[in-house]
């Protein structure tokens, strides 16, 4: 019995030797290059002890033989190791490209990209950090199928217009929502650092965003900022710095010289006295100099740009003689742009962690001057984020995002030269100058400096009386913003279940000041001085229950909860003018008040969620999403709206009938069908009545009734279906089909109502319209070895849009050159048909018909006429902005510590209305310059031409002329980077250092010089701020 104890008590003494904890050291190296890699979490499975690798990759951590360490870094395969006899474990761990593309943020929530039956794409930072973009909007150019963009405009710190799948609504919106970190986003974009993102998702169709109900029909886009950092994280330090110049990326339209015009228009001249007035050609010839010298050239020919008097300056043939030499060159756009403006932007964040904690800050500045001088944008932000889990069942924690911004803008939008640079400066004939010039063609000074021109006597299309040019000078127009967003969350965690309560708080304050000058330009003799103010102040409040839980093969996640969104505005603006002198900037100093007004807008929305997702053996997939919203836009009655999705999906490459062919990796079947809606109908409520308080009588207010209201007005519903594959091949070849079907039903249009009654109609739920089309996504890792890696991905989008229903009787509606009809594209173009020049007398020709009661084209009775006003009558469809296909081609290229990237994005199809070209090419008025186009213009009879005989003023309609072919192929971003090896920065303390340079928009190829392609999405140009193009140099650092 002795011997049998002290056998028992030997055993379990060996055992407990055996069970005993001990340190297990190492280092973890990259398996590409041998270089440390710091940062990896090691852990004991099924245990507690957790240990983080350090500056030369070594760890060490308290495990006991038997035991597995699991070495885990994220886009990097996960390992497992178990403990032995031996204390020194050394892991290499090999980069894994699919894991940054499993996870992906959805609608409350992140799943795995495999598992998801919606349609999502996911753009990570790394795909965004060279891009040297204020506003984020301008990033997701060319990275997701499916989403077309504008360019924006160049003013510093103005974001992109996206549309996602088409166009859905008419009146309402079409801008997706946006989202970041899971609660809708009221600021400015462009208080967000972009440097501070750590990912953005684009929700595409229905079962991804149905969650989102009221708010998204056109589609949702999820921000997610840097979180903090994970449990066990060492404490880090990052700074980056960018640095770089601009330019206009789109050049200048290619206008006439001041040699080119004077002859142009010595021509136009001439077939004035001739063609319009009747002059025979002998009398006119001896007339059109001095014509030509009252039309352009000022008061004592002040304006003639030659070194000849105007009565020797012209041969018989109306060309300016050879030995005529200019007296000065000035270009407007010239003087107008800055000289190689400056970016600047840096930026220094911290992370780490506690045992139940975690943390980050960051700190930015930017600055961005203009490419129009004196215009400029400057940012400071500050963030602040943590989170704690006190206990396992328990965490809460909330982030702080501060922003303060000043935007230094002019107007420049519109054709009014006396306020929009660009406008003038463009269309400014080439023989004015920008300052004020000696007889002998020097410039004048006082003070040392150059004294603008305000050309009193220059005609009216050459900015009689102003300089605008000298208003980036003489007025002032700045706006500050202070942005402050906030985010916090509680959850509490119980075996599988789950319940977390987030808030987020949206506040932007803005104030804005509009100072014009007293002597010259917008406000000559009196100044104008104009102060706004807002604020604005949203919060969405959500509780959310979930539960998770798996049963044999089966797989439930369900979620249900409740959401608030409250939304408040409010707006002042005040104006005075009749000040004394310049340099003013209180209100009190004009002598007369012109405006004092404001203005509030409230919007609620309350709401019932919830979701269950379904699979079975990781291999079927079923999600269903509900969601009821009452929005304030709409009367009691109609306010609630029910929206749902389902979706499902097959991983038939899980089936066994495919698990013996080795090349296919993933094949995933999917489609999915739901309701979305759009309430985004602008803060006028059409379900009441609006009156006009601008009728007093003597001293009495007085209004009257401006629209007519309708009680049954409601949501805009979007039944959207997608059907799509995703599958991986060969380990090497990644792709994406979706095929798209949104049909927007309850269109909210103007219902016609007779003239008698006093008003034009009434807003009603009546009309559809409908996008279809396909999103393709082919990817390819070309080239995967230890020291070079190449992947290239090349997506591809179609969009057939269709007008379904408009009102009962059908009726057109007409905007401009735009026409909205049924059966037609949303925007068409509806404009008369050129049918030439007519090669006798040099008059535009046009195609007309004869029509039958109801305003259609009677069959075979077009004929060809000169008279514009019969061709405005008879006007043709002829197509729209909406390309074939778009999309964007992209190159990523790795060799050792190099790395290039390359993105670029093209359009092939659908047209542009040139409006800036039509100007140039037929001016509206005397003064303005010509496109080098116009020198094919008609001169003698039996010339064949392509351009009217051209005339001082612009008299014929507009046609097809002006239609461009939309197609373009633009490079987007240039990046060569080079990170120096790991292995040489461990030994400073330096875990990683990047030196990069960047080309942002550098390039863009249309079919017609000077214009963007992308400057909206109906198809038009305008007089705006051009879109810049940024060469950076940037360095990233992390110890």
């Amino acid at each position: 019995m002795k011997r049998f104890l002290a056998t028992v008590i030997a055993c379990v003494a060996i055992c407990a030797v055996q069970a005993q904890s001990r340190t297990v050291r190492g280092t973890v190296t990259d398996a590409a290059d041998g270089a440390p890699v710091v940062g990896v979490a090691v852990t004991v499975e099924n245990g507690t002890a957790a240990a983080v690798t350090g500056l030369k990759g070594d760890y060490t951590i308290k495990a006991s033989q038997g035991q597995t360490l699991v070495f885990s870094f994220l886009g990097m395969t996960t390992q497992r190791h178990k403990v032995g006899a031996a204390d020194v474990i050394d892991v290499k761990m090999a980069a894994d490209n699919k894991v940054l593309d499993e996870v992906i943020v959805v609608a409350y929530g992140t799943t795995k990209k495999e598992t998801f039956t919606g349609s999502a794409e996911i753009v990570t930072a790394e795909k965004l950090k060279d891009r040297p973009v204020t506003d984020v909007t301008k990033m997701l150019d060319g990275q997701v199928a499916g989403v077309m963009s504008t360019s924006g405009g160049g003013q510093p710190g103005s974001g992109a217009e996206l549309r996602i799948r088409g166009f859905g609504s008419i009146n309402a919106s079409n801008s997706p929502l946006l989202v970041v970190d899971g609660v809708p986003f009221d600021g400015d974009l462009n208080s967000i650092n972009s440097s501070d993102i750590e990912s953005m998702s684009v929700l595409k169709d229905a079962s991804a965003g149905a969650l989102y109900g009221a708010r998204g029909a056109n589609g949702v886009i999820l921000i997610t900022t840097k979180q903090n950092a994970g449990r066990g994280e060492a404490f880090s330090v990052r700074l980056s710095a960018k640095v770089g110049v601009s330019s206009r990326a789109i050049p200048s339209y290619n206008t006439m010289s001041a040699r080119e015009y004077m002859e142009h228009m010595y021509l136009a001249c001439y077939n004035d006295l001739v063609y319009t007035e009747g002059y025979l050609p002998s009398v006119a010839a001896g007339m059109t100099t001095g014509r030509l010298a009252r039309q352009i050239l000022g008061t004592d020919n002040i304006y003639n740009i030659y070194d000849k008097e105007i009565g020797q300056l012209f041969d018989a043939n109306g060309k300016i003689v050879k030995d005529a030499r200019p007296k000065y060159n000035e270009s407007w756009l010239d003087e107008a742009e800055a000289k190689c403006p400056v970016r600047q932007e840096y930026q220094v964040s911290v992370n780490g962690s506690g045992k139940n904690s975690r943390y980050l800050a960051s700190l930015s500045y930017l600055n961005e001057e203009g490419t129009l001088k004196t215009t400029g944008f400057e940012r400071y932000t500050v963030r602040v984020g943590a989170d704690f889990s006190p206990k396992k069942w328990f965490d809460f924690g909330a982030n702080v995002n501060y922003a303060h911004t000043d935007s230094q803008f002019l107007g420049s939008e519109g054709t009014a030269n006396n306020t929009n640079v660009w406008y003038s400066a463009m269309l400014m004939a080439p023989i004015y100058p920008v300052y004020k010039k000696n007889p002998d063609g020097s410039t004048v000074y006082e003070d040392d400096k150059k004294v603008f021109d305000y050309g009193s006597s220059r005609p009216a299309g050459a900015q009689n009386n102003r300089n605008s040019v000298a208003t980036l000078f003489d007025d002032d127009y700045y706006t500050l913003t202070d942005n402050v967003s906030t985010r916090a969350y509680v959850g509490f965690n119980w075996k599988g279940l789950k319940f977390t309560s987030n808030i987020g708080v949206d506040n932007v304050n803005a104030y804005e000041t509009t100072n014009y000058n007293p002597f010259s330009g917008n406000a000559a003799g009196t100044g104008r001085l104009t102060k706004e103010s807002s604020r604005m102040m949203s919060y969405t409040w959500n509780q959310l229950l979930s539960y998770k839980t798996r049963i044999g093969r089966h797989n439930i996640d369900a979620m249900a909860g409740h959401e608030f969104y409250n939304y408040n505005m409010r707006y002042i603006i005040a104006e005075r003018t009749g000040f004394p002198f310049a340099d003013y900037d209180d209100l009190g100093m004009g002598s007369t008040l012109a405006e004092a007004n404001s203005a509030s807008d409230n919007y609620s929305i309350n709401s019932y969620l919830c979701r269950v997702n379904y699979d079975f053996s990781d291999r079927y997939y079923f999600s269903a999403s509900f969601r009821m919203d009452a929005s304030s836009r709409f009367k009691k009655e109609n306010r609630w709206g029910a929206f749902w999705s389902v979706g499902a999906s097959w991983r038939i490459s899980q089936e066994k009938f495919l698990s013996d062919v080795s090349w296919i990796d993933n094949v995933t079947l999917k489609a999915s069908y739901g309701v979305q809606g759009n309430d985004n109908l602008g803060s006028y409520y059409a379900w009441q009545s609006l009156y006009d308080m601008n009728y007093p009588n003597a001293n009495q207010s007085g209004a009257v009734i401006n629209s007519i209201e309708n009680q049954d007005v409601t949501w805009e519903k979007n039944g959207n279906l997608n059907v799509g594959v995703e599958f991986r091949l060969f380990d090497r070849l990644t792709g994406t089909v979706e095929w798209y079907n949104r049909k927007t039903t309850d269109l909210l249009l103007e219902y016609p109502m007779a003239i008698s009654l006093g008003f034009p109609g009434y807003y009603a739920n009546v009309g559809s319209i409908v996008n279809r089309g396909f999103d393709i996504t082919l990817g390819a890792d070309i080239v995967t070895t230890r020291d070079w890696r190449w992947n290239v991905s090349v997506m591809g989008s179609t969009l057939k849009n269709k007008v379904l229903k408009l009102t009962d009787n059908g009726e057109d509606i007409i905007n401009g050159v735009y026409i909205i009809r049924e059966g037609q594209e949303i925007n068409t173009f509806y404009m008369s048909k050129s049918a030439g020049v007519d090669p006798t007398t040099g008059e535009q020709l046009y195609w007309a018909y004869e029509k039958n009661a109801d305003g259609s084209m009677k069959p075979g009775s077009e004929y060809v006429t000169n008279d514009a006003t019969v061709a405005a009558g008879c006007k043709y469809l002829q197509g729209s902005r909406i390309p074939d296909i778009y999309g964007s081609i992209s190159s990523s290229l790795k060799f050792r510590g190099f790395d290039l990237g390359l993105l670029f994005t093209y359009s092939l199809g659908g047209k542009i209305y040139d409006s800036i070209y039509n100007a140039m090419m037929e001016p509206s008025f005397v003064g303005q310059t010509y496109h080098r186009n116009a020198l094919r213009t008609w001169t003698a009879p039996g010339q064949r031409t392509d351009v009217p005989r051209t005339t001082t003023t612009a008299s014929t309609q507009i046609t097809d002329r002006y239609l461009v072919d939309a197609s373009y192929f633009a490079v987007k971003n240039i990046s060569l980077g080079y990170s120096l090896p790991k292995r040489l920065l461990g030994k400073v303390g330096i875990e990683s250092l990047r030196v990069y340079l960047a080309a942002d928009s550098p390039w863009t190829f249309t079919h017609l010089k000077g214009m963007n392609p992308q400057a909206s999405f109906t198809g038009s140009t305008s007089y705006s701020y051009t879109p810049n193009r940024t060469f950076t140099l940037g360095v990233d650092l992390k110890f």
